[in-house]
């Protein structure tokens, strides 16, 4: 039987362990894949011909009124 502070040791190694890991798997992932990662966050430019149609928003749906 382990005590609470071997227990919590154990633990943080094992968490460590995993963290390298799932890095490790990252790193060779970005390194296999030729095109460069796509920034979620980055913005994209609307051109102003396109904001001038009127266009439905993508994953909208019509909700009927009652």
């Amino acid at each position: 039987m382990t005590n609470r502070y071997e227990r919590l040791k154990m633990q943080r190694r094992m968490q460590r362990r995993i963290r390298l890991v799932v890095e490790e798997r990252r790193m060779a992932f970005a390194a296999r894949d030729p095109e460069p990662a796509v920034d979620p966050e980055a913005t994209m430019e609307i051109p102003p011909e396109l904001l001038a149609l009127p266009q439905r928003a993508i994953g909208r749906v019509a909700v009927p009124q009652i």
